[in-house]
């Protein structure tokens, strides 16, 4: 186990990784999806809102950082013409469900639970940019996603008490940013389509 501090290090790390990306999208290189990065906006912030409630201390910056990266990103996806994804029926669709989500924690305001469902909303938001990155990881960049291995590593190393509240959303961000990395990085979706013909 690390000190708390270091979660302040993984914060500016995910900050360094999302300009990065931020300036792939004004550049057109990356183009996100839309609904995804929304909702990425969204969810982590009901999260960390619900950690702040559930008394996570300085690890719920983890959860405020994978909230405000994607919200920068979502804003240059807006400036930068070049950097639009067609957004299709079923990115509607996970955006319905993500928003489902986090209507059913709002109704039941409860704090494990709203983790719960902020993370299987993110999930859902996440859906249409994990079949973006397997079918066409060209128009994705691995950099925002590696850095968020590293912040939800760093976070995961501080944490004393092991509650579904300290470690719910880092271990979520962790796994999900893994399948990112392999799918965008080093094309395995396009090597697994390649085999399969």
């Amino acid at each position: 186990m690390i000190n708390d501090k270091f979660v302040i290090l993984g914060f500016l790390i995910q900050l360094g990784g999302l300009l990065i990306y931020v300036k792939e999208t004004l550049a057109g290189r990356a183009k996100p999806n839309r609904v995804s990065w929304f909702l990425w906006f969204l969810a982590p912030m009901i999260a960390f809102a619900a950690e702040l409630d559930k008394g996570v201390g300085l690890q719920a910056l983890m959860t405020f950082s994978v909230g405000f990266g994607p919200a920068m990103v979502l804003l240059a996806s807006f400036y930068s013409k070049k950097a639009y994804w067609k957004l299709k029926t079923t990115d509607y669709l996970c955006g319905l469900l993500s928003l489902l989500g986090l209507a059913l924690w709002l109704i039941f305001n409860q704090g494990n639970l709203a983790i719960a469902l902020s993370i299987a909303a993110d999930l859902a938001a996440g859906a249409p940019t994990l079949v973006k990155s397997y079918y066409h990881p060209e128009t994705e960049s691995a950099a925002a996603y590696t850095v968020a291995i590293v912040n939800s590593g760093i976070t995961l190393l501080t944490i004393k008490v092991w509650s579904l509240a300290n470690y719910g959303f880092p271990i979520y961000i962790f796994i999900i940013n893994i399948t990112f990395v392999i799918l965008i990085k080093y094309k395995f979706g396009l090597r697994l389509q390649t085999s399969v013909k």
